[in-house]
């Protein structure tokens, strides 16, 4: 049977065919024997990687050319690991001039040179193995059966912030109000049930919304197919202000403190994506019969658990329909074209065809809408070639697998250099938040990000993701102040299909428990990454043995109190730990001083422990540190690392000595830095994100003047400083874009560049209102403008806002609140870019 092509082959080949160019570099003159045999090795994998690029783009491939792929991926990977060693043994990559003499000197007295020599020998034969079985398979023949960053489109935006308009669910919701807002004192369950992308979550967000202000308390929580409970009824706790008890942190006790606080209250609580009843039997403990009027939206595809739920009122389930032919019209109208423009005449009869096979589902329409925008030639024959990809029992049957064909159909249609970024979401959980910033830096480090023509990493990922988005493969969560979006979350649907080609492609294996790990033991080819979901636990990771020790990227998701053996990992280059709402967890990451490779390590294990080792100093690879929980202490020698670009410390202990000295910095938040330290900061000349917590004392608020006036290329500034009585002023935020510093005053003389301007205060002065208002006049390229103050500022200060004769012309949010004014100011009017207004009048 052939089989749907994927893209983690691509994603194995291009980094080692990088490092067999760095191996014919410079560095490695004297080792002529090695960059002959890596001259010979990079020309006949470049030649595979021709080949490879033209099978991704087939829809199948035979069971021959599978099977060649799949060789040529694996084989990859062991050779990329190989160079690794070589490079490890010479020194490492980055060895300066004379220091290669030393090595090879050295290399030649314990025999290491000849050693390397041999193994490249064996790399030559193995490739010529592949290229052989490449001709005697005839895997040719099946065949023939200026960067700049890309920005999130505007039309797909508007489609998740009006969805309730552009998707007919009008009529659905102003049902479903009416069954919620009627005069039953009773606690009331009502579900919603259909088929997966219909928007049952996006209706009942809709609802939650709009009649939320009603109820005395609320919250909104995801259940998924394979819940943590413990940690679900945790983060309901803390969405409703739930005070966390001394006692032991059960099942049973958690819903007795959740119980016992909703007992009081009119609450309004949606159990979104419930799987069984064995889940809801435990969330449905935590809802007391209080007779005030309380209410309960349960969002499912399973219509005996939307009965169940409802305590078997058929009356109380709401059956999700498909939208109707002219509300499915206006979402991919919306999406291609832009609101308020119609489909072209040449284009009207096959996109009647397409929108009968999305059969009135809103995820398949906007998935194959988005797939069309991101064409900019509106040719009938690229139309009528998606049309005609799409299945033909969608509008009749619409199935899971007939929903994912029409996925994978968008996921085909992905540039190569995008689909192992796709795949890389299949590391998080279903639900999960994942920051755009977390996971560019990710692919980074995985290699999967490449730029040309001096452009920046960062930049390139972040023009990955946006397309992404783009494209509707992945949704956009939580968008900033200045509109782009930071946080994107995968339809289950798709996080679906992206798990079922990592595994069938040997990107990414996931386990859940015992069983799932003994598997991977049991498969073909060797594991390459590994996440451990929520569910797992301390039997499952004592399982992680050598087999294990070809792994790149480890996440561990959820509580735990065994650290897996790190030592093993030799390869690996992303470490990932995420566990929410444990004390008793020690991560004990002692063993990391020797992952030579690895490139990211993030942490957040707050409230609990972290171990790291005394010294770090072989992490000669590593860029990204971010350790947010209660590290026990900090190696001091993070200052010698070479590349380190972005350092996130917790609050204790205080950062080591020196920070000043890591030259490639590009991002440092940190606690409780030395005066010594900050005048330092300014040589860090590469540093585009600052923040820093600390005490001012004497001297400090002159050496963060001096600093912020020597670090030109930075783009974010926070310094937050604790009351004292050198600095008791009120906290101002800058950004370009953004840029956040603490002290407005006279800023408009030498930051006339800014684009956000973000202020809030407290008691605040009339000459600081003075200062403000001057300074937003000389910020002429200001877009974002966010004031607020909670009501602090006098009738007299407020006036001056009035003053403002001349203001930025190119503002297009702008937000006051915490002003007394009796009316709208003239200058508001002279707004010509205005999309967005917040402000309160008296």
């Amino acid at each position: 049977m052939s089989a749907p092509v994927v893209s983690a082959t691509m994603g194995a080949m291009n980094p080692l065919i990088g490092k067999l160019a760095a191996l014919m570099g410079d560095e490695y003159k004297k080792l002529t024997s090695v960059r002959k045999q890596a001259s010979f090795l990079k020309d006949e994998l470049s030649a595979m990687k021709a080949l490879l690029e033209k099978l991704e783009l087939m829809d199948e491939l035979d069971p021959l050319a599978k099977n060649w792929r799949d060789h040529v991926r694996e084989m990859s990977y062991d050779m990329e690991n190989c160079i690794d060693d070589f490079m490890r043994d010479l020194g490492g990559a980055d060895a300066k001039s004379g220091f290669i003499k030393k090595t090879v000197k050295r290399l030649k007295m314990l025999r290491k040179h000849h050693r390397i020599a041999d193994r490249m020998e064996e790399l030559k034969a193995l490739a010529l193995q592949a290229n052989e079985r490449r001709m005697r398979y005839k895997i040719d023949d099946s065949i023939n059966s200026t960067t700049h960053v890309i920005a999130v489109d505007p039309r797909l935006s508007a489609i998740y912030k009006e969805v309730a308009g552009l998707v007919g669910i009008d009529g659905p919701k102003k049902e479903l109000k009416s069954w919620l807002q009627n005069t039953q004192e009773k606690l009331k369950v009502v579900a919603i049930v259909g088929f997966g992308g219909l928007g049952k979550t996006t209706l009942a967000k809709q609802v939650y919304d709009e009649i939320g202000e009603q109820f005395n308390c609320k919250a909104f929580v995801s259940v998924s197919q394979r819940p943590d409970m413990t940690n679900l009824l945790r983060s309901l706790q803390l969405d409703l202000k739930v005070e966390e008890s001394s006692r032991t942190n059960e099942v049973q006790d958690i819903i007795a403190r959740l119980r016992e606080h909703l007992t009081h209250k009119r609450y309004l609580i949606v159990v979104d994506d419930l799987w069984n009843q064995s889940a809801w039997n435990i969330m449905s403990c935590i809802f007391p019969e209080v007779g005030n009027g309380s209410r309960v939206i349960v969002t499912t595809r399973v219509e005996d658990v939307a009965i169940w739920a409802c305590h078997n009122d058929h009356e109380c389930v709401y059956r999700m329909e498909p939208l109707k032919e002219q509300d499915s019209r206006m979402l991919f109208c919306n999406r291609v074209f832009g609101s308020g423009y119609a489909c072209p005449s040449h284009l009207k009869e096959v996109l009647v065809e397409i929108l009968k096979k999305c059969g009135g589902l809103p995820l398949a329409i906007i998935t194959i809408a988005s797939l069309l925008a991101s064409h900019q030639t509106r040719s009938t024959d690229k139309w009528e070639s998606i049309r005609n990809s799409l299945g033909a029992k969608i509008a009749t049957n619409p199935t899971l697998e007939e929903m994912r064909s029409i996925l994978n159909l968008s996921y085909m249609h992905l540039p190569l250099h995008l689909r192992p970024c796709l795949l890389y979401l299949g590391m998080y959980p279903e639900d999960e938040m994942v920051r755009r910033h977390d996971l560019v830096l990710q692919w980074i480090a995985e290699g999967l990000v490449n730029c040309s023509h001096g452009s920046d990493l960062e930049d390139t990922g972040k023009s990955y993701f946006n397309e992404l988005i783009n494209r509707s493969l992945i949704q956009p969560a939580e968008t900033s102040k200045s509109g782009e979006v930071e946080y994107c979350r995968v339809h289950d649907i798709m996080l679906d299909l992206i798990v079922s080609k990592c595994a069938d492609q040997n990107f990414i294996n996931v386990a859940y428990n015992c069983e799932g790990m003994a598997r991977m033991h049991a498969c073909e080819y060797k594991v390459r990454r590994l996440s451990l979901k929520s569910s797992t636990n301390d039997a499952t990771l004592r399982i992680v043995d050598t087999s294990m020790s070809q792994v790149r990227s480890f996440a561990q998701f959820g509580e735990s109190k065994y650290t897996p053996p790190l030592s093993l990992f030799k390869y690996l280059r992303v470490l990932v730990f995420i566990f929410p709402f444990t004390r008793s967890t020690i991560v004990d990451l002692t063993a990391i001083g020797q992952l030579f490779q690895l490139r990211y390590l993030k942490v957040s294990t707050f409230p609990s422990s972290i171990d790291l080792p005394a010294e770090v100093r072989g992490l000669v690879h590593l860029e990204t540190l971010e350790i947010s929980g209660g590290a026990r202490s900090i190696p001091s020698d993070i200052v010698c690392l070479p590349r380190l670009s972005r350092l996130i410390l917790p609050i204790q202990p205080c950062p080591p000595q020196g920070i000043s000295n890591i030259k490639s910095l590009r991002a440092l938040h940190c606690m409780n830095i030395s005066l010594e330290d900050i005048k330092g900061l300014g040589e860090l000349t590469s540093l585009r994100e600052l923040r820093i917590y600390t005490d001012v004392v004497a001297g400090e608020v002159d050496a963060l003047v001096s600093l912020i006036g020597k670090l030109h290329g930075l783009k974010y500034l926070k310094v937050s400083a604790l009351s004292s009585q050198h600095h008791c002023g009120p906290m101002y935020s800058l950004s370009n874009p953004p840029l956040h510093i603490e002290d407005i005053k006279g800023i408009g003389d030498e930051l006339t560049g800014l684009r956000m301007l973000s202020f809030s205060g407290k008691m605040v002065a009339e000459e600081i209102v003075d200062a403000l208002v001057s300074s937003i006049a000389r910020l002429r390229d200001l877009k974002y403008l966010f004031v607020s103050a909670n009501g602090v500022f006098s009738k007299h200060s407020c006036c001056r806002m009035y003053s403002l004769s001349n203001p930025p012309l190119h503002i297009e949010v702008l937000y006051m609140l915490g002003w007394i004014l009796k009316r709208v100011p003239n200058w508001i009017g002279d707004l010509h870019c205005l999309r967005s207004l917040t402000l309160s009048v008296e």
